[in-house]
């Protein structure tokens, strides 16, 4: 007997950066041959085994636009299930330290006034948060 209820989905926590400057919103275009190809987000990534969050997010954009962040605050937290997996975010607001942001890993980045947020594609994961910073 098949019971849904039981079913256990692969967990993923991912930290993600809110980063404002003059207005402008930094986000990453996913490459698309990954989840959610395509689609614009802010940038950040998977936790690994015996990292804090805050560490997790400052490995994550190094390594994805080469960026050092400093003042990390926890800005907001969700869940998302999609079809194959469940997803933990963190969102922080952080400002950067030392570097300009530039596509490592990713497709393309952008800075995004914040008028102009509400027209660019994000997985339904992130939308939440994005209803949050229009709001604020």
């Amino acid at each position: 007997m098949n019971n849904s209820r039981h079913h256990s989905f692969p967990n993923v926590v991912v930290a993600a950066a809110i980063l404002e400057c003059q207005g402008k919103f930094l986000l990453t275009r996913r490459k698309l041959d990954v989840h959610q190809g395509g689609l614009w987000e802010f940038p950040g990534g998977k936790q690994e085994v015996g990292e804090t969050l805050e560490q997790c997010l400052q490995r994550e954009l190094k390594e994805e636009v080469d960026i050092e962040v400093v003042d990390l605050e926890h800005f907001y937290h969700l869940r998302h299930r999609y079809p194959e997996k469940e997803v933990e975010l963190h969102f922080f607001t952080c400002s950067i330290y030392q570097g300009i942001p530039k596509p490592l890993q990713s497709m393309e980045i952008a800075w995004v006034p914040k008028t102009d947020l509400a027209s660019y594609a994000f997985p339904a994961a992130d939308r939440p948060v994005l209803a949050k910073i229009l709001q604020g």
